[in-house]
């Protein structure tokens, strides 16, 4: 087991602890009460959030899915701990660092290219492994109350200087920020991530929970700008207006780390009994109805061209988004680490 961990992808292998002794707690059965005669789904992607999808999915092409969810970085460990015994034929990803993990460890099999090229290149797997369902982007939230779009950085590096101090909120414990941070290591460098998380906290940075409390902080002018995703905020306007949610999105220019759009994604399990399926799946993920129901329900990004974004929010293809593989965004244990090490968590 230990050889085995040391070999494994490090925004995984933490997370192989945890779920080993559950896998091993099911006498042998990796099923774990799941429906081996349907097909197997892991999903990172909340069950209040996609289960709706899914019974749609059942209901038109009279495939029966049985779910197993849970955390997207703790599933892929399970799913490299169970290897070819795993009863999954599809994994849901929250995120394109998982995906790219399991790809690494041989798990998955290739997609189709005409289900391939349905999304930009910036958004699938480079080895066609896996493909992403919806996107998300980072971007700076501020009360304009306190500041005008103008004088908002233009990048995440700015918010160290001394005028923003005390005045920046952020979720350090939160998926996307770590995944975010991950991608200022890839673009940038460890050294100067951690320069940035350093310097954020000597610059007083304000920390909380979740993206939620982040924005409802900037909305209360407790601090001027914090930094989320964008659905968060079209998520709020949707339920109590525009009037009524005092902050404003700023997408940053430049290809800037915090101009960084993250995917959730699907794949197929190396080896599936039921790879046709699973394939069909992944397919309706991508259909337009499927696609809508993200826009429309999560307010994050379709990635299929012709499927329209909620009101207002920028086109996909505007933003000045960092060039990066989005499979790179695997290495969370060192994020975490580094997060830590700078008092942050």
């Amino acid at each position: 087991m230990l050889s085995r961990l040391r070999a494994l992808p490090s925004s995984v292998a933490l997370a192989v602890v945890l779920v080993a002794a559950a896998v091993s707690g099911c006498g042998g059965d990796a099923a774990g009460g799941l429906d081996e005669s349907a097909l197997v789904v892991y999903s990172g992607r909340q069950e209040a959030l996609v289960k709706p999808l899914i019974e749609r999915f059942e209901k038109e092409t009279g495939i029966k899915v049985s779910v197993r969810y849970g955390n997207t970085a703790q599933l892929a460990a399970q799913l490299i701990e169970e290897g070819e015994r795993t009863p999954a034929d599809v994994y849901f990803s929250q995120d394109g660092g998982a995906l790219g993990a399991l790809a690494r460890e041989g798990r998955l099999e290739r997609l189709p290219d005409s289900l391939l090229n349905t999304v930009p290149a910036a958004y699938r797997a480079k080895d066609g492994t896996w493909v992403g369902t919806s996107g998300r982007s980072r971007v700076i939230a501020y009360n304009p109350d306190k500041a005008a779009e103008a004088d908002v950085p233009d990048s995440v590096f700015d918010l160290t200087d001394p005028k923003w101090r005390g005045k920046v909120g952020i979720a350090p414990s939160n998926a996307s920020f770590e995944a975010f941070v991950t991608a200022i290591r890839v673009l940038r460098g460890d050294d100067a991530a951690r320069k940035w998380l350093v310097d954020m906290k000597a610059n007083g940075v304000q920390t909380f929970d979740n993206n939620i409390l982040t924005l409802n902080a900037v909305k209360e002018g407790v601090v001027t700008l914090g930094l989320i995703n964008h659905y968060y905020w079209y998520e709020q306007v949707a339920e109590e207006g525009e009037d009524k949610v005092n902050a404003r999105l700023k997408f940053l220019p430049g290809g800037d780390p915090g101009a960084l759009v993250n995917v959730a994604g699907v794949a197929v399990l190396k080896g599936s009994d039921r790879a046709d399926q699973a394939r069909r799946f992944a397919e309706y993920l991508l259909t337009a109805d499927a696609q809508r129901y993200f826009a429309e329900q999560t307010k994050e990004y379709p990635l299929v061209a012709g499927v329209p974004t909620v009101a207002d929010l920028p086109p996909l293809d505007t933003l000045q988004v960092p060039e990066i593989d989005l499979s790179d965004l695997d290495t969370l244990e060192q994020t975490l680490t580094m997060i830590q090490d700078a008092g942050l968590t």
